[in-house]
């Protein structure tokens, strides 16, 4: 498999340190909020690498934090009249919420930043004795400038960036690019002692503590959106290695922007959508096939024609599925059609369009010639062995991007057979009413009923 390396701009071989096994470190949540689409988008791409890397056959230590202590956090509880605790624990719940909803995995570990005080204060103490960092008053700063290959993430030189950065009056820095590695406590806030004095942890130190206490000083791949290259990423890297004498990551991905209707999302111009109100309107296996069907890297733009659009090609994937479980269970035998060809070879092409950087999309287009395949197949009575045999295929391919769950799909179907059982007995019982209010229930439900010669069968629209 080759990945785009953000560190050295160009595709290369991924190769684990530790053979067989893959640490991985994606950024996750500040736990202030619901997340918003922006946030889905590096939830689904790397759990699909992960799923992917673990079809492979790698064991996959994924390890995916939680900010739980922030001005943001501080604010916000603030707001809401509760404790930054109280409001983490909150978010980290409607997090799970969302997160399942998207059919994305349980990290490995999900490490919160005020777990980790003693790791994130023995980092700091080894930069402040290795003359990379310094205090000032309560505070303690990373020096930019000793650190000689500050800015290789964002591929800038320390000195363009310095000519791009804010200078307050009363800074306490001896330089403005120098970052906080801790923060002297303000009055009312959440503090921990230290020996600095009362204070809380600057937002780059909390990922470089927890990602080297759960993986190591070197991890494999360290991910995020394109919105954390700098200054997030750049600085857990200058901070990491210059504490470790170690490279902190191997490899770094990071997925482009989401817009909306062309424009950046912003709660000022109105255009802010969180993934819970996208998934009350349209369920949240659309958000999940609309975040893989471009390329990672790419930015994509957000409207309702595109997710309406992503519901039904997952509408024609499942109307697929559901033909192929039936199909599978008639013990049809061969009429002599050869409409599939060899399904090895719909696998390698799967293969190969993952292993080209993870293009999900046309991974996705492989499925789509496996489905149309199979029904052309169904369409000339083909073997039932033979269907059998693709459906396998189909559903692991979709279980490796994380469409189509099957428990979720055996919950649908479950929900959908009892109304249509309810349904038929209305109709036997000649109460019309109740037949129609069943059948208005289901098309709602993006449910179209089929009158055949078994009895009623249905369909995604």
């Amino acid at each position: 498999m080759k990945i785009f390396n953000t560190l050295n701009r160009k595709k290369e071989g991924l190769v684990p340190l530790n053979e067989g096994v893959f640490n991985i470190y994606a950024c996750g949540p500040t736990v202030y909020n619901f997340i918003h689409i922006g946030n889905a988008r590096p939830l689904c791409v790397f759990d699909v690498l992960r799923r992917y890397l673990e079809w492979r056959g790698y064991t996959v230590n994924f390890v995916q934090n939680f900010t739980d202590i922030d001005d943001k956090l501080i604010n916000r509880a603030i707001e809401e009249q509760t404790t930054v605790p109280a409001l983490a624990e909150k978010y980290i719940a409607e997090f799970t919420t969302d997160s399942n909803g998207l059919n994305v995995r349980p990290a490995t570990h999900h490490p919160r930043a005020t777990n980790h005080m003693d790791d994130i204060l023995a980092l700091v103490a080894a930069l402040i004795e290795k003359g990379y960092a310094y205090q000032s008053g309560g505070d303690v700063y990373f020096r930019t400038d000793k650190f000689e290959e500050y800015g290789k993430l964002s591929h800038q030189p320390l000195e363009d960036l310095m000519s791009g950065a804010r200078i307050n009056i009363n800074e306490t820095k001896e330089s403005p690019m120098d970052f906080a590695l801790w923060k002297a406590a303000k009055p009312n806030e959440p503090s921990w002692p230290s020996p600095y004095g009362e204070g809380r942890p600057g937002w780059h130190i909390e990922c470089s503590a927890m990602a080297g206490k759960i993986l190591g000083k070197t991890i494999d791949i360290h991910c995020g959106g394109q919105d954390l290259i700098f200054p997030h990423h750049e600085n857990e890297i200058a901070q990491s290695e210059c504490a470790n004498n170690a490279p902190f990551a191997r490899y770094w991905m990071h997925n482009g922007y989401i817009n909306v209707d062309n424009k950046k999302m912003s709660k000022s111009l109105g255009n802010f959508f969180t993934v819970r109100d996208v998934a009350e309107k349209y369920g949240y296996e659309p958000i999940r096939y609309f975040m893989i069907a471009a390329h990672y890297r790419s930015p994509i733009n957000y409207t309702p024609d595109l997710i309406e659009q992503s519901k039904s090609a997952l509408s024609r994937l499942q109307n697929c599925q559901t033909a192929m479980r039936d199909y599978a269970s008639s013990n049809i035998k061969n009429s002599g059609e050869q409409a599939l060809g060899d399904l090895t070879a719909y696998k390698q092409k799967f293969i190969d369009a993952m292993d080209d950087d993870l293009n999900t999309a046309d991974a996705l287009a492989v499925l789509f010639e496996l489905a149309k395949a199979c029904n052309m197949g169904m369409t000339a009575s083909i073997s039932s062995s033979d269907i059998t045999a693709a459906l396998t295929l189909f559903d692991e391919l979709c279980g490796v991007l994380g469409i189509l769950p099957e428990k979720q799909t055996a919950s649908l179907d479950a929900e959908v057979e009892a109304l249509i059982a309810q349904r038929t007995a209305a109709r036997a019982a000649r109460d019309f009413a109740a037949a129609d209010q069943i059948r208005d229930k289901l098309t709602d439900m993006g449910i179209e009923l089929l009158d055949t010669k078994d009895g009623v069968k249905w369909r995604m629209k």
